[in-house]
């Protein structure tokens, strides 16, 4: 593998997604692409971009850009986390919006949907969430392939048993041929999912009550990371909650958000700019 092919597959997504490749994580392109070198024909990085300069392409640079982003979730991911949502969050957030009986909850970065499904399971446990409420759930993801994953809603075995205990399985999945398991229908009409990259504006339906954006913003440079804050901060109610990843923080990163300091890992719009936002939103 040439240095100057994996920067310019490196340059590629950079550009489609925002998403960067530093040096010292050059190494994944090839077993990355391993797939679309065997869909191809190919042997190695350098034939690659010869072809991808190739009139036409469009199609194969897509292909690349799809098997290089990291698609890594399962159930429930970060279980810890999800029982703050489940015992704290989302009660608290129930209770400030039952004048309209509405949540507007957003996974940005949401991959093939199973932590929105995480979110509508829990959301269909609470007692509270039973009577006459409407849920708006946004999924969204640049790769184009995992959100049709998403929206159908199916996995296999191995997805399936990755955070669900066999309770939750059974409860909320129906088993199709081949050992694939399909969320339930009540599940699926609860959510929506839509093809987007964070470069992009925020999806309908918004302001959103909680924002979820796990383990995605670590993959971009400090000038990408700050705006993508911004947009963030612009789809969140004033009252509204950002959950990161684990080891994700704010601090040090954006002025628009501070932690909740309840040890939840969730985070809040910072006091002081909640009137700039509403400026920005304007």
């Amino acid at each position: 593998m040439s240095s100057a092919s994996a920067r310019i597959i490196a340059d590629l997504l950079r550009a489609r997604t925002g998403q960067q490749l530093t040096e010292n994580r050059l190494w994944r392109i090839p077993s990355a692409l391993a797939g679309v070198f065997r869909k191809n024909g190919l042997s190695n990085l350098d034939q690659l971009v010869c072809l991808l300069a190739e009139p036409g392409n469009g199609d194969l640079a897509t292909e690349v850009v799809e098997a290089l982003i990291n698609n890594e979730t399962y159930f429930f991911r970060d279980r810890q986390m999800f029982d703050a949502l489940q015992q704290q969050v989302l009660p608290e957030l129930l209770k400030k919006r039952a004048d309209r009986k509405s949540l507007r909850i957003w996974s940005a970065g949401c991959s093939s949907g199973q932590e929105l499904l995480s979110i509508a399971m829990m959301l269909r446990e609470l007692p509270q969430a039973r009577d006459g409420w409407a849920f708006t759930l946004v999924g969204t993801d640049i790769s184009g392939r995992i959100i049709d994953q998403a929206r159908a809603g199916l996995y296999s075995q191995f997805e399936i048993q990755r955070g669900l205990a066999v309770i939750q399985m059974l409860g909320n999945f129906e088993e199709e041929d081949c050992g694939n398991w399909r969320a339930a229908p009540e599940l699926r009409r609860m959510m929506r999912f839509e093809q987007r990259s964070l470069l992009d504006s925020a999806p309908n339906g918004g302001p959103f009550d909680l924002v979820l954006c796990r383990n995605v913003l670590l993959y971009f440079d400090d000038w990408t990371r700050a705006m993508m804050f911004d947009r963030l901060r612009g789809a969140l109610a004033d009252d509204g909650r950002l959950m990161l990843g684990a080891g994700e923080t704010v601090v040090g990163q954006s002025v628009l958000f501070e932690p909740l300091g309840d040890g939840s890992g969730l985070f809040g719009p910072a006091a002081a700019d909640c009137e700039p936002a509403k400026r920005r939103r304007a």
